[in-house]
C-alpha cells in the first residue's frame, strides 16, 4: 500500500508542474458552484499546494520521499516566483526570516553534522517560500477562499480517516503522524472561526471549528491542546481586544477544567494524579516535579548543557543536536528527537537563532493584529489576518514541546501561507472587490 504513495507523488508534483507554467485554467468559484473563474497558471499552482500540506506521502526504504516532496515544492516555489509576473511582498517578518535562514547556513560551516544541518534548513526554508510565493500570486479573495477552503477539506478527509476505526488501513503514509495532523488542526480551527465571524455566521464553520478542536482531546495530546487553546485566546483578542479578557478568562479556565476533569488527560498530565484537582493548583500544592513530562525535562536539561553552555551565543551549528539524537548518542534510550524546537535552535544557533526566528514571528503577529484593526482592508484581509496571528501564535507554544518543525509542510507552513496571502491580498485590495 506504501507503493502507491510515490504513484500520489508524481501525480500531484506533474499537476504542480503543469499548473505553474501553463496559462490559465478554469475553477468554480468557492461560495457559487454554478460560477466559473479563471486563474492563471501560479494561482492554480498555489491552490494546489497549500491545500496538500497535510499529504505526507511517506514511504518506507531508504529513500525519503518526504525529503524528496519538500525540496521539490521548494523548488517550485522559488521558481514560481520568477514565472509569476507579480513581484513577492516584503516585510520586517519575511527579511527577519531570511536573515534567520542566513544564520543557520552560517551555523552549517561550524557544524559537526552538515548533512543534517541541511536537512534542518530545507524544513525552516518551506515556510518562507510559501510566503513569498503567496504574496506574489495571491491578490484576489477567490484565490485565498479557494485554497483555505480546499485545504479544509482535505484537513476533514484526513480526520475521518485518522477517528473512524478500521479505515486508516487505507491510506498508510498518505497523510501526515497524529502528532501533525493535531498541530496542523490549530490552523483550520482559526480559519472556521475566522469564517464564521465574518461570513454572515455560517454555522457549518462554526460547526468545523469546533471539529477541529475535538482530536487534541481524543488522541490525548497535551501539546495540540496547549496551542488551541492560545490561538483561540489571541483569535478573540485580535477580535474584541481588552473586551476579550472575560474569553481569554473563559479559555483558560475551560483548559484546566480539561486538564482535571477528564481522566485520560489527567493521567497522561501527572505522575500521581489521584489527589491532583483545581483545588490543589489553587494551594500552590501541585509543582513541576508533579507534571509527566515523558522526559523532556531532563532531556532539555541534558541537551543545554551539553550543546549550548559555553557557546550560548552562536550554538555548536546546525543540525548538530538532530544528528546526536537520531545517532542515540544519548542518556535517553531510542528517543531521536529532543521535542522542543526552541531548545534545538539554542544548542544549534545559540541566542541569535532564538531572536531572529522568535522575532520574525514577533513581527507577523504584530503586523497581523494591526492589519486586522485597520478598516481599510475588506473581510478576506482580515480573515487572513486573524487567522495567521491567531495560528502563529498557537503553532509557536507546540514547538516548545515538540519538534513540529520536522511536519513543516503540514504545520508551521500554513499560519506563514495565510501571511503570506494577507500581504498579496493588501497589494490588490484597491483593484479587487472583496469575495467573502
Amino acid at each position: 500500500m506504501y507503493l502507491l504513495n510515490y504513484f500520489y507523488f508524481i501525480i500531484i508534483t506533474g499537476f504542480g508542474i503543469k499548473f505553474l507554467f501553463q496559462r490559465a485554467g478554469k475553477v468554480r468559484h468557492p461560495l457559487n458552484k454554478e460560477q466559473m473563474l479563471s486563474f492563471d497558471g501560479p494561482e492554480l499552482f498555489w491552490t494546489l499546494t497549500f491545500s496538500t500540506g497535510l499529504l505526507a506521502l511517506s514511504a518506507p526504504g531508504a529513500l525519503d520521499l518526504m525529503a524528496i516532496r519538500l525540496l521539490v515544492l521548494e523548488s517550485l516555489c522559488l521558481i514560481g516566483l520568477f514565472v509569476v509576473k507579480r513581484k513577492p511582498v516584503w516585510s520586517a517578518v519575511s527579511i527577519f526570516y531570511l536573515l534567520y535562514i542566513a544564520w543557520l547556513l552560517i551555523g552549517l560551516s561550524y557544524s559537526p553534522a552538515p548533512s543534517y544541518g541541511f536537512r534542518i534548513i530545507l524544513k525552516y526554508l518551506y515556510p518562507l517560500c510559501i510566503m513569498l510565493f503567496a504574496s506574489a500570486v495571491v491578490r484576489d479573495g477567490e484565490v485565498f477562499l479557494k485554497a483555505g477552503l480546499y485545504a479544509r477539506w482535505v484537513a476533514v478527509v484526513c480526520l475521518i480517516f485518522a477517528v473512524v476505526p478500521g479505515i486508516g488501513i487505507l491510506v498508510p503514509g498518505v497523510f501526515w503522524y497524529s502528532t501533525a495532523s493535531a498541530i496542523h488542526f490549530i490552523s483550520m480551527c482559526i480559519f472556521s472561526l475566522a469564517l464564521f465571524y465574518h461570513s454572515g455566521h455560517k454555522k457549518i464553520n462554526f460547526y468545523l471549528a469546533i471539529l477541529f478542536m475535538i482530536p487534541c482531546i481524543l488522541w490525548v495530546f497535551r501539546t495540540s491542546i496547549m496551542g488551541t487553546t492560545l490561538a483561540l485566546m489571541v483569535f478573540f483578542f485580535f477580535r474584541y481586544k481588552l473586551k476579550s479578557i472575560p474569553v481569554i478568562v473563559g479559555c483558560l479556565f475551560l483548559f484546566i477544567i480539561t486538564i482535571f476533569f477528564i481522566p485520560s488527560i489527567k493521567e497522561k498530565m501527572f505522575y500521581k494524579n489521584d489527589n491532583k484537582s483545581i483545588q490543589t493548583l489553587r494551594s500552590g500544592e501541585i509543582s513541576i516535579d508533579d507534571i509527566n513530562s515523558n522526559g523532556r525535562f531532563a532531556m532539555w536539561e541534558w541537551s543545554l548543557n551539553k550543546f549550548y553552555q559555553n557557546r550560548e551565543l552562536y550554538g555548536t551549528g546546525t543540525g548538530n543536536l538532530q544528528e546526536t539524537f537520531y545517532a542515540l548518542r544519548h542518556p535517553f534510550g531510542t528517543i531521536r528527537i529532543c521535542h522542543n524546537d526552541y531548545v534545538q535552535i539554542l544548542c544549534d544557533n545559540g541566542i541569535i537563532g532564538i531572536a531572529l526566528f522568535g522575532g520574525s514571528f514577533l513581527f507577523l503577529i504584530f503586523h497581523c493584529f494591526s492589519v486586522y484593526q485597520d478598516k481599510r482592508y475588506g473581510i478576506a484581509v482580515h480573515i487572513c489576518a486573524i487567522t495567521a496571528g491567531a495560528s502563529s501564535a498557537g503553532t509557536l507554544l507546540t514547538m516548545y514541546t515538540d519538534n513540529v518543525i520536522n511536519y513543516t509542510m503540514a504545520t508551521l507552513s500554513y499560519p506563514c501561507g495565510f501571511y503570506g496571502m494577507m500581504l498579496g491580498l493588501i497589494v490588490g485590495t484597491k483593484m479587487k472587490k472583496d469575495v467573502v
